[in-house]
């Protein structure tokens, strides 16, 4: 899907095709849209293949020709339910976000392969003060609003983490554990994708890829304090998940050892009753009590007290 929106006197509005100074939305594009971008608007055919590729990786590139830069970023994203660990929990990926900025029609154009939460905030209107004749303010306005999305969902990671490991001590049951697993799985998306934003950002800033002016550059120390603060986030969220995993693991095992040692004890005790009447029933002579028909039992009795009083003195059991 395309959509074109420019800021005129009335605000921000669509139009229904491209003119100087619009902003260019494409979202879950196909093969003829693509073809569109490439020969209708004019994106450098290499830069069209990146934007379309869902495993590129956070990065910059310019063409020193058109002079076009595009800059590609990952964005926050719930993971679909045939790729979650477990339906019942949230759990998110990443996904990436294109944008190119075309200087000779004065245009900038957003790729996304799947619905973004942050286009459709800039789309709908409800981002206040978009202005599309300001191709970088507009630039660093959605990369604020992904850094502040990638802390609402580390805050709604740890609200999870939270109440799952409260289930687990609990139940201590492999449901539980699974959704541990999916928590730890969305961090290391989060850690590695908020890493090469943040690297995307000083390449940004040092190389010069797009004019900033001294506005710009406020706004873009506000996208790096979001950016570290989540990357931060992260890093202590998976520290602490961790250690919570390696505890719980320790508890698991030493119920398992306690179940082990108690199996051993009762095997133990009930061999002794076994092996005294096996001695019995063998006719050898001079056994004690062995004329009495109570005289196995008594013994067998006897030994298992004295078997239990030692593993008692010895707190085996």
């Amino acid at each position: 899907m395309i959509e074109c929106f420019k800021t005129g006197p009335e605000g921000t509005v669509q139009i229904p095709s491209p003119v100087p100074g619009c902003w260019i939305s494409v979202v879950a594009p196909d093969q003829q849209e693509r073809t569109w971008l490439q020969e209708e608007v004019g994106i450098v055919p290499g830069f069209v293949r990146s934007a379309f590729d869902e495993e590129e990786s956070s990065h910059t590139d310019f063409d020193d020709e058109t002079r076009q830069a595009l800059i590609i970023i990952d964005c926050p994203a719930i993971e679909d339910d045939q790729e979650s660990d477990d339906p019942s929990a949230v759990q998110y990926e990443t996904q990436p976000l294109s944008v190119l900025f075309i200087p000779d029609r004065d245009i900038i154009v957003t790729v996304s392969l799947r619905r973004n939460e942050t286009i459709e905030m800039f789309a709908s209107g409800r981002m206040r003060n978009v202005n599309t004749n300001q191709r970088a303010r507009l630039l660093l306005r959605m990369l604020l609003h992904i850094s502040q999305r990638y802390l609402q969902c580390l805050r709604n990671i740890e609200r999870q983490f939270n109440r799952n490991e409260k289930l687990l001590r609990e139940t201590l049951q492999d449901e539980e554990l699974v959704k541990m697993l999916g928590f730890q799985k969305s961090l290391v998306y989060f850690s590695t994708s908020l890493k090469a934003d943040e690297a995307t950002l000083l390449r940004i800033k040092t190389r010069h890829i797009i004019r900033l002016y001294e506005e710009d550059e406020d706004l873009l120390d506000d996208v790096f304090i979001e950016i570290r603060q989540a990357i931060e986030m992260t890093s202590i969220y998976t520290n602490i998940l961790e250690s919570t995993m390696d505890t719980f693991g320790t508890i698991i095992n030493n119920n398992v050892n306690q179940v082990m040692r108690t199996l051993t004890v009762v095997t133990l005790v009930f061999s002794i009753p076994t092996i005294v009447f096996s001695f019995y029933g063998m006719n050898v002579p001079e056994l004690p009590l062995d004329e009495m028909w109570f005289g196995p039992i008594a013994v067998a009795f006897l030994l298992v007290f004295v078997a239990l009083y030692m593993l008692r003195r010895k707190r085996i059991i």
